[in-house]
């Protein structure tokens, strides 16, 4: 007549297999079978028979944490919805700038490599600052990071659109400064909704935060050239960001609760001290399917960075090859291309992350491998499109603009799994190290010099030829023709991350395991 209970607040006794946590997919299951025998309507299970425990007396929380589980939940939602918002501003910030490309060209004077030099800046002071916040996230109050980095980017944007034509250098400069400060975001952030949210619900929400990535990049090309348009100034364009950046960043720091690291999972409520940065890099470094997913990452910033810097240029290039354009010689330039490109991006992003995320649940009930085999067949798949794009945008606009939807749909579904496959191999008190290396890893491979290698190359084939307007659209195209490889290559990582995927998986849940603390107290 006995019944094994931990006094902790989280983790698990010998006699209990969960505990209810609000908020938690484990609640409802829970609530039908009982923990330590305890029934559904709070009856507790003895060799022999039941009894109804009083709601009062020495454990009251526990009835009231019942009551208080729908808004907790709630709560948990509306801060994810925070994050997410907070990570459309930071793509919609980055992509404003080439959503106005055509006009900085024509204002600064500079070449396609000049140009590419902008993002690729912002890119390498992203990733190097990106280990650095990691480090922090892992053991400081992470939304006062992500807010402080939100407010610090957008006085930086804001001040660099008053810089003249004759420092270009500066805004080099205030582009990597910008790069500084949204590395902090996109390094926590994610490790926040993973500490708030278990199983289907966090790929959900992870969905939806990195489902903000093509939304913003989407509305940085329609904000740009729109606000262009009606201001009749480029400079304008970099104004808007930092005003909605300056509301997010209030309140990340009032809404979003200061999540425990770990509390959500079945027994990361108890970890130990956490181990030295040393030692969790190295862990990460022996953790295949982590390093394969990582290198695949690369292959993803490469095209997408490439991609979304070029292609609405390449498009007004092949538009005034066909006679249905004109070249642009004062500003402001054109913004048909960057409002289509912009609106494709945003409802294939959309489209990508839901069917992404589908398409994975789908196949779990299949394979315990379906999450880098379902990213390693979108990126082979987007690898096919995105060369088709070249030939269709010779003698078809529609068609390399189909090309364009098709390629980034498949392309885009695998953001929010790959979060997710980060989350299932590496423990929780590292995984904003996890988070922080991953990105520097891309953006060292991917974005961080693909912009400047696009451009570098078309200028480098332009040389070599006779100035022409041809020469201008076919010299890009030719650069391009770089992605489809690199795509292709991600999807062979993705493979490879298959392989070890699950004893990568075991080998993290048999480390919290190890490190879970022993109950406070068992009761007879």
């Amino acid at each position: 007549m006995m019944c094994l209970e931990s006094d902790g607040s989280s983790g698990s006794s010998p006699g209990c297999g969960g505990r209810l946590r609000a908020g938690d997919e484990e609640e409802e299951e829970d609530g039908e079978r009982g923990c330590c025998g305890r029934g559904a309507e709070g009856e507790v299970q003895t060799l022999s028979g039941r009894m109804n425990p009083p709601t009062t007396g020495k454990h009251p929380e526990r009835a009231a944490a019942l009551h208080k589980a729908p808004s907790l939940g709630r709560a948990r939602v509306a801060a994810a919805g925070i994050l997410s918002v907070g990570n459309v501003l930071n793509y919609l910030d980055r992509y404003t700038v080439a959503g106005v490309l055509l006009d900085i060209q024509q204002h600064f004077g500079v070449k396609d490599s000049g140009a590419g030099l902008l993002q690729t800046v912002f890119i390498c002071s992203f990733m190097v600052a990106a280990p650095i916040f990691g480090y922090l996230g892992d053991r400081f109050n992470r939304k006062v990071i992500l807010s402080c980095g939100i407010f610090f980017w957008s006085a930086v944007t804001f001040s660099s659109s008053f810089i003249t034509e004759q420092y270009f250098w500066l805004l080099v400069l205030s582009r990597g400064l910008v790069g500084i400060g949204e590395a902090s975001y996109s390094t926590i952030a994610p490790t926040i909704i993973g500490d708030l949210f278990t199983k289907n619900t966090r790929t959900l929400m992870l969905s939806v935060f990195y489902f903000a990535i093509p939304l913003g990049s989407g509305l940085g090309y329609i904000t740009g050239s729109s606000v262009k348009q009606v201001a009749g100034d480029w400079h304008w364009a970099l104004r808007v960001s930092p005003l909605l950046g300056m509301i997010t960043g209030t309140l990340i720091l009032i809404f979003v609760p200061a999540a425990k690291r770990g509390n959500v999972e079945q027994l990361g409520g108890q970890l130990k001290a956490r181990t030295s940065w040393l030692r969790d890099m190295k862990a990460l470094i022996r953790n295949r399917s982590y390093v394969f997913s990582s290198l695949a990452t690369s292959a993803v910033s490469f095209a997408t960075g490439a991609l979304g810097m070029w292609i609405p240029l390449y498009l007004h290039r092949a538009q005034v090859v066909q006679k249905t354009a004109e070249t642009c010689s004062s500003q402001p330039c054109g913004t048909k291309d960057s409002l289509i490109f912009g609106a494709i991006t945003c409802f294939t992003g959309f489209l990508g992350v839901i069917t992404g995320a589908g398409a994975t649940k789908w196949c779990r009930l299949k394979t315990q491998r379906a999450d880098p085999l379902v990213c390693a067949v979108g990126m082979l798949g987007s690898a096919i499109f995105i060369c088709l794009i070249f030939v269709a945008a010779k003698s078809s606009i529609v068609g390399a603009y189909i090309c364009i939807f098709i390629g980034e749909t498949l392309l885009f579904s695998n953001w929010a799994i790959t979060a997710d496959i980060l989350m299932y191999v590496v423990i929780p008190t590292r995984r904003a190290t996890a988070v922080a290396l991953q990105s520097f890893t891309s953006h060292l491979l991917g974005d961080a010099g693909s912009p400047y290698l696009i451009g570098f190359i078309s200028d480098l084939i332009r040389q070599s030829t006779k100035e022409s307007r041809v020469w201008e659209f076919l010299s890009l195209g030719y650069a391009l023709m770089l992605c489809p490889f690199v795509v292709v290559l991600g999807g062979m990582f993705f493979l490879a991350t298959a392989l070890f995927f699950l004893s990568d998986r075991a080998k993290a849940e048999q480390q919290v395991n190890q490190l879970v603390m022993p109950p406070a107290s068992v009761k007879v």
